[in-house]
């Protein structure tokens, strides 16, 4: 999910901007490419492409698919709104916000009247992962006509306080908030498991599904587990030992363990929480470092003023105020903060079984998380990424090595027991010759025992606190990692890096930085003509290749993939990766490779080419790392002096191994991918379409910035949902191919 303070202007209204030919003819103009064909490229990418009957746009033919090459014309950039797919296949809605999840559930009317949101979809689809059933209902690692998705709810669309889409005159804007209101928006958040079918050419959810099942902000079925677990950091009044955590929140990216479990990441849950003006003084200790670290300093306002809403206890626990007289944080909330931020593990097909949220992993503002190739008699490695400007990259190497007879286990979730609550963490530093190295995050790290700033106590202080034991360690602070997935061809791991706004030559504070070889470009873009947005704002896919040591490895080699950026700017600075029009992009955010194709899908979460385009998804058939070159950034700083950034660019992209497969909807992010075994059918989430809505319009859907996908078809009403779309392709082969 993109921080949207990164750009002051990417809230902005684009439904009031300039038409599309006259920006990007200005924009081209302005970096000097010529101007014949502009116009006729907007016109027919807007005016000529035809409307399907599933409300999706169907661009030009496709071009002839061959071994080694995508097999698909690519699509144009695209403001209108509604979903663009290649010509020769098939889009359609399958999953939105507020659809039921029971039997008893009614029809969403989509009007601000809805409740009962712990039985239907939540808000904000993010990440998404597959698990298939054969016809008795089994899992089934073969089945492509019946499953579960397991998708994730990572928030709402809001302003000023209120999650206005989801009440019928747009909520309250002030304090305190109404009880029904906040119970609506806790209800919301979390992950929903639901049963799809495929009958004929058509998929369609089972809403009278046994499977089908909800986790919201307030379920009460969390365990913590790994080496925090009933420590003191995690003691509340709820659970008074530290051993249990009351819902999950923020989920964004996912992943899958190799024992079939599901595993969803909590991103940006410390808005969530309010501190009171005075916090620092009633603490008097450690924690306020803690606390301020995580981006919670005291007389901190939190996201929805949750906890305005009454005494209860549900609400009372959005406080993360020192309130009690214990020692432990036993009898108030000052440690609720610390019971969120990690990775969680779900049986998505066993709703009885608890939730596990694993402190080993660390914790932070975790995306996804990646497995490396699992090898018998090795280690598992599970990567991750910190989605912060300035944050890390991690890794976690499982205590225990992996055995063949767990692929298919008895018991999934206790499976994961032994593997993801006993191991080691480590922290990536990037050097400036294309290696770098894992860093062990432990108290036996005498740069962390010794740590100035904060005195860690013990492995589980490191966990609750990993952000800080990286900082102790000196590690390589990164440009937003986000997603990371797995080259299934060669078990290199890619990481998106989204953007950074922070990036300066000359750093004036402690929030930004300078560039280094792996966040190598400082630059400036131009958005509607005039906003200029400085740092890194486009973003890139960074990969790495471990050692042969594997897995277990603490050394590795690495490379930037692609660089985005517009396909007019400077080449020798900015369009690194030599994009044409068919493949420019900004901000990679959801990325997967696909176990059928090897296909990687880059999917993005802008706002700075939002002006040009949509946010969009792309297909790519990537080398390995090494098969590129060094690059070397020259930059001049205020004194004239000049400072060189050695970086190493991966080879260019050519057409037939890059290109723009999908673009959403107004407003909208791409998030979130996964497939059928066969490789035959896609599912994504369009997420927050028409997000830039104001609050003021509520009334009037006239102003809304999007009305997809009710414009598309679906559902009634035309207030803007989060979906799941489904993707086919016409003749019935394989996705990209």
């Amino acid at each position: 999910m993109t921080e949207k303070i990164d750009f002051n202007d990417e809230n902005s209204n684009t439904s009031n901007n300039p038409s599309f030919d006259s920006v990007l003819q200005a924009r081209l103009s302005r970096r000097g490419v010529l101007l014949g064909g502009v116009s006729s490229v907007g016109t027919a990418m807007l005016g000529g492409a035809g409307l399907a009957a599933s409300g999706v746009a169907v661009a030009a033919q496709p071009a002839a698919s061959a071994a080694g090459k995508l097999g698909f014309k690519a699509v144009a950039k695209s403001l209108a709104d509604t979903v663009v797919v290649p010509a020769g296949y098939t889009a359609s809605v399958l999953y939105a916000l507020g659809d039921p999840l029971t039997a008893g559930t009614p029809a969403y009317k989509n009007d601000g009247t809805d409740t009962d949101y712990e039985h239907r979809a939540g808000d904000h689809h993010d990440g998404m992962e597959w698990f298939g059933l054969d016809k008795s209902g089994k899992p089934s690692l073969s089945s492509v006509d019946r499953g579960l998705l397991a998708v994730n709810h990572e928030a709402t669309t809001d302003e000023k306080l209120s999650s206005f889409f989801l009440h019928a005159n747009g909520g309250a804007s002030t304090l305190p908030r109404p009880a029904a209101e906040v119970d609506k928006e806790t209800a919301i958040h979390g992950v929903s498991v639901v049963e799809i079918k495929k009958a004929g050419k058509k998929w369609a959810t089972v809403p009278a599904s046994s499977f089908n099942f909800r986790l919201t902000a307030l379920s009460d079925n969390m365990q913590l587990t790994g080496p925090a677990r009933g420590n003191a950091l995690l003691k509340t009044k709820h659970s008074t030992d530290g051993t249990k955590s009351r819902g999950t929140l923020n989920n964004c990216g996912t992943g899958k363990t190799p024992w079939g479990t599901f595993l969803t990441g909590e991103e940006n849950w410390a808005g969530y929480f309010f501190r009171s003006a005075t916090d620092d003084a009633a603490r008097a200790d450690k924690s306020v470092v803690a606390l301020k670290r995580y981006g919670r300093s005291q007389g901190a306002a939190s996201r929805h003023g949750w906890e305005s809403a009454g005494s209860d206890d549900k609400y009372a626990r959005w406080n993360n105020s020192k309130l009690g007289t214990s020692t432990d944080g036993s009898d108030d909330y000052r440690n609720e903060m610390n019971t969120f931020g990690y990775i969680v593990e779900i049986d998505a097909y066993d709703k009885t079984k608890a939730a596990r949220k694993r402190t080993a992993l660390g914790r932070f503002a975790h995306e996804s998380a990646a497995f490396g190739k699992p090898v018998v008699g090795q280690p598992l490695a599970v990567y991750m990424g910190d989605d912060s400007r300035g944050e890390y990259i991690y890794k976690f190497v499982s205590a225990k090595s992996w055995a063949a007879a767990d692929a298919n286990p008895a018991d999934r979730i206790t499976t994961g027991d032994t593997y993801l609550d006993a191991g080691k963490l480590f922290v990536a530093k990037f050097k400036s010759d294309g290696t770098g190295g894992w860093i062990e995050l432990s108290t036996s790290n005498p740069l962390i025992s010794g740590y100035a700033a904060y005195a860690f106590a013990d492995q589980a202080d490191i966990c609750v606190n990993s952000r800080l034991a990286a900082d102790a360690v000196g590690a390589t602070k990164m440009d937003r990692p986000e997603w990371c997935s797995t080259n299934v061809a060669n078990g290199e791991i890619y990481f998106t890096l989204t953007n950074n706004s922070n990036r300066r030559i000359e750093p004036a504070n402690s929030s930004q930085a300078a560039p280094d070889s792996a966040n190598p470009r400082v630059y400036s873009d131009i958005k509607n003509g005039s906003s200029t947005q400085t740092g890194n704002p486009n973003g890139h896919v960074l990969r790495m290749k471990e050692g042969t040591a594997g897995n277990a490895g603490t050394s590795f080699n690495w490379d930037v993939y692609l660089f985005g950026a517009e396909s007019s700017a400077a080449p020798g600075t900015v369009n690194l990766s030599s994009l044409t029009d068919d493949q420019d992009f900004s901000s990679p955010d959801g990325l997967v490779f696909s176990p059928s194709t090897g296909i990687m899908w880059i999917q993005t979460d802008d706002g700075a080419f939002t002006d040009v385009s949509n946010c969009m998804m792309l297909a790519a058939l990537p080398g390995s790392v090494g098969d590129g070159a060094k690059k070397t950034l020259s930059y001049t700083k205020a004194d004239k002096t000049t400072v060189s950034v050695d970086t190493y660019v991966g080879k260019a992209p050519g057409d037939d191994k890059l290109k723009r497969f999908l673009v959403g909807a107004k407003d909208s992010e791409i998030t979130g991918l996964c497939e059928t075994p066969d490789g035959k059918t896609m599912f994504i989430n369009i997420q927050h379409p028409g997000e830039n809505t104001k609050m003021a319009d509520i009334a009037d859907p006239s102003k809304y910035t999007s009305q997809w996908p009710g414009n598309a078809g679906y559902g009634a009403g035309k207030r803007p949902r989060s979906a799941t779309i489904v993707i086919t392709k016409n003749d019935g082969g394989k996705i990209g191919t």
